[in-house]
């Protein structure tokens, strides 16, 4: 529903990543108190949203998903999807010709081994659930939630398959996992963002900060002029080459209309990338969207954008701690 039936305003929280300590120490700075009744945390006047990522390598992921569960239990706020809730099912999932729908490789298990750890048993499987039935989207009137990218003809094919902006059954997540169909393509660009392939346009491959080697760059969607390579690609700072140097600065090269472009009136708040430092504009904030991922996970800060009903992004509404 529109804020002005239901609330004040939201506090939109940035990719959690099982950072217990930090979520508490931002719910205090937001206000929120637990409360007697429900035993959850809430606001007198304001709602929470969530962009997803509450779970994968952080130390209290448990913790993370009893507190933010709670509160979306007990109304005092509403979650999103993020990539890892995502792939934490389709890890959980067979496949319908053996195996699990997200593989069971090194690469997958390294990254999940915390939440496996520290998730177990039938505590897991009902966190599992719950993930299931997260929305991938939320419009709510006067500002718009999504994890990783906000893509209209996107959300059009997962309602067409789904009836919804949610998944309604676990056998969605086979067409949502099947590289080549239109669900499966509609939801990497959701929850994980578009891509551009650097290798297809004569530029070298990378390894990431996590060490695995890519040739595709993350697109700057929020970022409606970009049509350069140098502007579109979304390249880290410690991105390094075959040869393990910093990866070059790419090449101020036309790529064409910026196909993924945000052009929209009302607010967007995402999460999935990585930013870092004090939130910079046109690169962390535009006049329309707004990143609240500031790497809490990885010595940075766990971020909310406190919205009030303002049309453009104000730099003073982001609160962070750590």
């Amino acid at each position: 529903m529109p804020a002005s039936t239901t609330t004040s305003g939201y506090d939109v929280i940035g990719d959690v990543h099982g950072c217990a300590a930090e979520l508490v120490a931002l719910l205090k700075r937001l206000d929120y108190r637990v409360q007697d009744a429900t035993g959850a945390y809430a606001h007198p006047t304001r709602q929470a949203i969530f962009v997803g990522d509450l779970v994968d390598r952080g130390p209290a992921q448990l913790e993370v998903l009893r507190i933010v569960k709670g509160m979306v239990d007990a109304g005092s706020a509403q979650i999103v999807m993020g990539n890892h809730e995502f792939n934490a099912v389709a890890y959980d999932t067979p496949g319908p010709g053996g195996g699990y729908l997200r593989p069971h490789t090194e690469k997958n298990a390294v990254q999940h081994r915390a939440f496996l750890e520290q998730v177990e048993g039938d505590v897991r499987a009902e966190y599992l659930d719950w993930f299931a039935t997260m929305p991938l989207w939320m419009d709510l009137g006067g500002l718009r939630v999504v994890h990783a990218c906000w893509h209209e003809p996107s959300m059009r094919v997962v309602e067409q398959a789904c009836g919804s902006n949610r998944f309604t059954s676990r056998d969605q997540f086979v067409r949502a996992t099947a590289e080549g169909d239109p669900l499966y393509e509609a939801v990497e660009v959701l929850l994980k963002g578009p891509e551009i392939d650097l290798v297809a346009l004569g530029q070298q491959p990378y390894f990431d900060k996590d060490g695995n080697g890519r040739r595709r760059a993350r697109v700057a969607w929020w970022d409606d002029d970009a049509t350069t390579l140098r502007k579109l690609a979304v390249m880290g700072e410690n991105f390094k080459t075959v040869d393990d140097e910093q990866y070059p600065l790419l090449p101020e090269m036309e790529v064409g209309e910026q196909l993924y472009a945000y052009r929209g009136d009302v607010p967007v708040f995402y999460g999935h990338y990585w930013r870092e430092g004090h939130p910079q504009r046109g690169v962390d904030f535009t006049a329309r969207t707004a990143c609240v991922d500031f790497s809490a996970v990885k010595g940075g800060a766990l971020v909310a954008y406190r919205w009030s009903g303002e049309t453009e992004i104000r730099e003073e509404h982001y609160v962070g701690v750590g």
